[in-house]
């Protein structure tokens, strides 16, 4: 007799059946209940009795189940990577849902995970059927070790470096990172100490919420003055006296530097072995509006001797509308303070033996110049440096996409897949050990 030929299954058969098993448990539940409540209300103790212990069956089941899944999530957990259910293990969580009855809250509940979680797993098991609930054993969002040993060698070169400062440095060589990502990579190796909790500090408008003063529409249109000391001899001078008699050559140094606001670029600077007068200061902004091409509309200094009757005269003569800075505001004398904090931290302190030779001191500082304009993005600026606001060039961080993550979705069309790993190339302005250009290059 011959056999009648196979009957084929419809492509998505596997899907139905298992959207068809949950709907059936949760059919047998309303078929239980209705059942379990006509014994409950029934006359015969019998028949109650029947009721309850069947009830206590169930829940014991489900209680059984829960447990075991519970137990083989706990057993699977690797305490340096997030856990996930196994594929199984997700069905089985949804079937026991269905045949208990339980909202997404209370699974989310037991199970210890989210409602968005039990949702998706819903969601895609009705569209796409159980081989959706299948996840990757690594998350396709997590980056490569070699990414985390390119954040941890970029702190080792310049421990004063922070989150948003290395997730800026690895945008300019194409490495997208939120710094969120990078305080996560740095606290694996060596855990950061806790900021101090601001919780019963009264908020104030100078500390929490400062208001500027000074707006640049563009390059050139606010400029800010100032002179500073820097230390020949920072083991053992300080600004104040007896040492403040001396503030001259061979003790220190006097700087004096025209910054632009919009861009925090460096217009023009000028050592001095004492303080400078007023004239200096005005021939130092002659050489600032040639490099510009035009003085500034505004000009922001400090009530200091420099900028008086001399320098007012100046500033009639090229059309110049001067400010004086106004104490704990942003957008006032702060930007340039901050600049000179920079010059000192970054520069200043990182030499083992200040020059004292005004040509070897030019060098020192116009190399530091040089590495912030071109090569330090600035965190008020989005990552850009100085000169790339200035001149208005693409950022660096903008022109090239590495993505090192081989199952990301590539959603950027100009994104550069690596396989082969990153490797970090540092390199040195004029040789300066604490002034280094970072550059990634795909490993061998």
């Amino acid at each position: 007799m011959a056999r009648p030929p196979p009957i084929p299954l419809p492509r998505a058969w596997p899907v139905h059946t298992r959207s068809g098993a949950l709907h059936a448990l949760g059919l047998v539940r309303f078929a239980l209940m209705h059942v379990r409540g006509w014994c409950a209300d029934s006359r015969v103790a019998r028949v109650r009795l029947a009721a309850e212990r069947d009830i206590a069956l169930c829940s014991a089941a489900q209680a059984r189940e829960q447990a075991r899944i519970l137990h083989a999530r706990l057993e699977a957990i690797d305490p340096s990577r997030r856990p996930h259910y196994p594929p199984e293990e997700r069905l089985a969580i949804l079937e026991l849902r269905a045949a208990a009855g339980w909202t997404a809250a209370e699974t989310a509940r037991r199970f210890l995970v989210t409602v968005q979680t039990v949702a998706s797993w819903m969601r895609r098991l009705d569209e796409q059927g159980p081989a959706a609930l299948v996840r990757l054993p690594e998350p396709v969002n997590r980056f490569p070790d070699f990414v985390a040993a390119i954040v941890t060698a970029l702190r080792a070169t310049l421990p004063s470096l922070g989150k948003v400062r290395i997730a800026q440095i690895v945008a300019r060589a194409g490495l997208h990172l939120a710094p969120s990502t990078v305080a996560r990579m740095l606290k694996r190796k060596r855990p950061a100490p806790r900021p101090p909790s601001r919780a019963g500090r009264p908020a104030t408008a100078a500390t929490d919420k400062p208001v500027r003063t000074v707006t640049a529409r563009r390059p050139q249109h606010v400029w800010h003055i100032d002179l500073s000391l820097l230390p020949a001899m920072s083991g053992w001078w300080v600004p104040w006296l007896p040492c403040s008699l001396v503030q001259r050559w061979p003790f220190c140094w006097w700087l004096c530097v025209v910054l632009d606001h919009f861009s925090r670029s460096v217009v023009a600077w000028r050592l001095f072995q004492k303080e400078p007068t007023a004239e200096q200061v005005c021939r130092l902004l002659d050489d600032a509006r040639r490099a510009a091409g035009g003085a500034a509309k505004y000009t922001v200094t400090d009530q200091g001797v420099q900028f008086r009757d001399r320098f007012r005269v100046w500033c009639d003569m090229n059309d110049v509308t001067p400010r004086f800075g106004a104490i704990g505001k942003s957008g006032s004398i702060a930007i340039i303070e901050r600049f000179f904090h920079a010059l000192k931290d970054e520069m200043l302190r990182k030499l083992s033996i200040v020059p004292l030779r005004l040509p070897a001191m030019r060098r020192e500082v116009a190399a530091y110049v040089l590495w912030y304009q071109t090569h330090r993005p600035h965190q008020s600026l989005g990552g850009r440096t100085p000169s790339e606001v200035r001149d208005g060039v693409v950022p660096a961080r903008e022109r090239g996409r590495v993505e090192p993550r081989a199952r990301y979705p590539n959603t950027n069309p100009s994104a550069r897949r690596v396989h082969g790993g990153l490797a970090l190339r540092v390199d040195r302005v004029h040789g300066r050990a604490h002034l280094p250009v970072f550059e990634l290059r795909e490993a061998a």
